[in-house]
């Protein structure tokens, strides 16, 4: 063993005792702090001492997280004013002054003085640097001088953003001008008190971005606050004060509000577990966050293409600018206000970020009826809004200019009420007042039209029992059993129910359209109900599929074999002549993908909920890989092929490209791909290679998808970063994997469990099949925190082979261009 030498050993030990010793978080004119000593809360969450930024020379007095392995910095004294060596001292002079001088003693940066008997600067454990009286413990609230009340780019728990109206005091944030220099930058969110006070982001002197005003329970334009579980609010608008400031419920959550020198404002948190700063919330997010994209009476919908709508009864101001995607001229009226004869109305904008407020009036005194009578009675006002909605909508607020940067949100938006002429409105109200010639000609085309309807009604009754009594002529005799080994071997035997074709088309009423719904590769599907109530989906091959009878028999063969409560069940099969039909239980709320990819029913779609389904998927996957009575490989996993049940349990569907492994089986290669690119591993697409590892790399690329709501879009394209996949590691590399998460989320979910989910997907996706956990291993990860998950690597990106044959369970195909190679790309519905 090598031996320490004693001395040294000791030199570190009395060094350590010491630092410990001068541990201290107050300053007094006896005590100063010179460069090399720190001040350190009682708590020891936050230090306060002389620092250097990265890529400078230049020594400021700044106060940083001493419980955060990553200095980071959340406030600076001298920011404008930096030290050149490093012989700098802060000091609280006798007469309650702050400051810092260097070694020629030349102040470089002070306080006003407080005239206090016997001052002292204490460090508390809020972050706040205070100045006060020496006799007891310093009391913020009655401090002569804090460090809150002078923000540099960082909004901590208990700060105030906004005015002291008693001495004009504005609490700003401003970023610093780069990373390397605090100096203040062009970059400041701030209060502004005119009309409906709301926070600002500016770039100089020009807006760039508003929360909205207050409305009882958030800002109007960051709906997401109201799913922030772990945060508590404060807005207060007094004769005295006007400013927002947050708290954290649980101490052991460090957070942060800053502005960057980007021009984002930002809120992070620290995670223990990943020793890293992720990234929380951001602004501005999207194009409808910049500051009125869409003018005067234009609305922004980021949802929409283009983004730029007018409100009812408004039109684009410059239609040209409009078609060219400019709207910032904005929208002007159809037909002008006629106040005088008290025709106008109302027209509802709902789930909106209320317009800009710096023009506003606000009444706390009135209901929001109150308010609609108030604003037709002033024949400037232009619309109506709640002042706030906390409880059902009290208070008024109006407007009387031009409504700007106004937008939508798919949810926690709230009403506006815009003012219109008559003639614009689009209400059953009208129709009252026009003449009987109108009405006479209405109800006429609603006879006709009512006599049109029965008769094509009683045609196509007729014509259906025609069919009927055609198919039960025809039919094989209800009760029966498909034996398939007929056409299979005989250790594939498989007796299934055997539903007659007439049982089908009266479950279905002849497959009507109204019973369709939707369709893949295999042919459409249809809602049923049996005689006995009885609920199901019929799946029907089509002539023009892309899968035929071996698919079918594939089908009937394996999943009547199957049993888990995460496979959907199989309860008979119909053949008629060339009819081939799948009869499954019915699953009320259809596929994962309408959920997935459609911004109001995703909405629908809590934490819970979604982690619910990614782990049903994954126990399902597990089964049919190590524990029902084959091994079994799906092939075709996707977001389509997961049906819903009424509690939302997910259920694999559509096996026609399954295949059974034996025994002693890990892969097998083909020349015909079969599945839908954007799920297909890497090997698999390229060189025909399948295993469970391929079911894998699916079933990553479909929790990546349903974290983020987006979907992939294909590994084969040449810009990885356009993917999913390729955004996705991105974010993780960066450290801020959490801007992956839907939007519709919020904020409303455990970060770590979420984490844990994003980095299982990523690990199943991996390049190489070897790298890529089994499914067993990938339930273990997700269901135990306990469970150590390894570093992912890149994702298998392919952007430049050929693939082979490819033979799809989709019905859509686009041709694209990669590298001169044309490819044909299949997309599930």
């Amino acid at each position: 063993m090598r031996k320490i030498p004693h001395r040294p050993f000791l030199l570190v030990l009395s060094s350590t005792l010491f630092s410990l010793a001068i541990a201290r978080d107050t300053l007094t004119p006896a005590d100063p702090l010179p460069d090399g000593e720190t001040l350190v809360s009682a708590g020891d969450k936050f230090t306060l001492g002389f620092f250097t930024p990265p890529g400078s020379t230049n020594r400021y007095v700044g106060l940083w997280y001493n419980e955060v392995s990553v200095l980071t910095v959340v406030m600076v004294l001298n920011r404008q004013n930096p030290i050149k060596s490093s012989t700098g001292v802060l000091t609280i002079a006798s007469n309650g002054s702050l400051v810092i001088s260097d070694d020629n003693s030349t102040v470089i940066w002070s306080t006003a003085a407080t005239n206090l008997a016997n001052p002292v600067a204490q460090l508390l454990e809020t972050g706040n640097l205070v100045i006060g009286e020496a006799e007891s413990a310093v009391n913020p609230d009655k401090a002569a001088w804090q460090s809150f009340d002078h923000p540099t780019d960082t909004l901590l728990p208990g700060m105030k953003l906004g005015w002291d109206l008693r001495t004009g005091l504005n609490r700003n944030l401003t970023a610093w001008a780069s990373s390397s220099d605090p100096a203040p930058g062009p970059y400041t969110m701030a209060m502004d008190i005119q009309g409906d006070p709301q926070i600002f982001l500016w770039s100089g002197s020009t807006r760039t971005w508003r929360t909205g005003p207050w409305n009882g329970l958030r800002y109007s334009g960051i709906p997401e606050m109201q799913t922030y579980s772990m945060f508590t609010f404060a807005y207060v608008e007094n004769q005295d004060e006007i400013y927002y400031s947050f708290n954290i419920g649980d101490p052991s959550i460090i957070s942060r509000l800053i502005v960057n020198q980007t021009g984002s404002t930002q809120r992070f948190v620290w995670l223990n577990q990943t020793g890293s700063w992720n990234l929380f919330w951001f602004a501005p997010k999207d194009q409808c966050d910049s500051l009125s994209p869409c003018g005067p009476n234009g609305v922004c919908d980021p949802n929409n293409s283009p983004i730029c709508d007018c409100l009812q009864g408004f039109v684009p101001k410059s239609p040209t600018n409009w078609a060219l995607r400019d709207g910032t001229d904005g929208c002007v009226r159809k037909t002008e206000l006629d106040c005088r004869n008290r025709t106008d109305g109302f027209v509802k904008v709902a789930e909106a970020k209320l317009p800009d407020t710096s023009s506003s009036i606000v009444n706390m005194t009135l209901s929001l009826d109150d308010c609609k009578a108030k604003c037709l009675s002033n024949c400037s006002c232009v619309a109506y809004a709640s002042a706030n909605i906390s409880d059902g909508g009290t208070g008024c607020i109006t407007w009387s200019t031009g409504l700007t940067d106004l937008r939508l949100y798919t949810f926690a938006g709230q009403d506006l009420f815009v003012r219109l002429a008559a003639k614009d409105l689009v209400s059953t109200s009208n129709k009252s007042h026009s003449s009987g010639a109108p009405t006479v000609v209405i109800v006429v085309t609603v006879v006709l039209g009512t006599l049109l309807l029965t008769l094509i009604g009683c045609c196509l009754w007729r014509r259906r029992r025609r069919r009927i009594r055609k198919a039960r002529r025809e039919s094989i005799s209800y009760g029966g059993h498909y034996n398939i080994d007929a056409e299979r071997s005989r250790e594939n035997n498989v007796d299934l129910p055997l539903f007659n074709l007439e049982t089908i088309v009266e479950a279905t009423d002849d497959f009507s359209m109204e019973n369709k719904l939707g369709e893949g590769g295999f042919g459409p599907v249809y809602k049923g109900q049996l005689a006995d109530g009885k609920e199901i989906a019929v799946k029907r091959l089509a002539k023009t599929s892309v899968q035929g009878s071996d698919e079918f028999k594939n089908e009937v063969m394996l999943i009547a074999k199957l049993q888990h409560r995460n496979l959907v069940q199989l309860i008979g099969c119909c053949i008629h002549g060339e009819e081939r039909m799948l009869v499954y239980e019915y699953m009320p709320n259809r596929s994962l993908d309408a959920f997935l990819f459609d911004k109001s029913k995703g909405a629908l779609l809590d934490w819970q909920a979604l982690h619910q389904i990614i782990m049903g998927i994954a126990r399902g996957l597990l089964y049919l890989h190590q524990d029902s009575r084959f091994r079994i490989i799906h092939r075709d996993l996707k977001a389509s092929n997961i049906l819903l049940d009424k509690e939302m349990n997910p259920k694999i569907s559509d096996f026609g490209m399954a295949r059974i492994f034996g025994g002693d089986e890990t892969e097998v290669n083909t020349r015909k791909v079969v599945g839908t690119y954007g799920y297909m591993s890497p090997e698999y697409a390229m060189d025909g290679i399948f295993s469970v590892k391929s079911d894998v790399f699916s079933f990553g690329v479909l929790v990546l998808e349903i974290i983020s709501g987006k979907k992939n879009r294909g590994i084969y394209l040449s810009d990885p970063k356009l993917n999913l996949l390729g955004r996705a590691w991105s974010l993780w590399k960066d450290g801020t994997a959490l801007e992956l998460v839907n939007e519709s989320l919020g904020f409303a979910f455990p970060m770590t469990d979420v984490l844990r989910c994003i980095k299982v997907g990523l690990l199943c996706v991996q390049e190489r099949p070897e790298d890529r956990p089994t499914m067993s291993s990938v339930v273990l990860m997700l269901g135990s925190e306990s469970a150590t998950l390894p570093n992912p690597r890149q994702p298998g990106f392919v952007t430049t082979r050929v693939p082979l044959e490819m033979d799809s369970s989709s019905s859509k195909q686009d041709s694209v261009s990669i590298n001169e190679i044309s490819v044909t790309m299949f997309e599930g519905r």
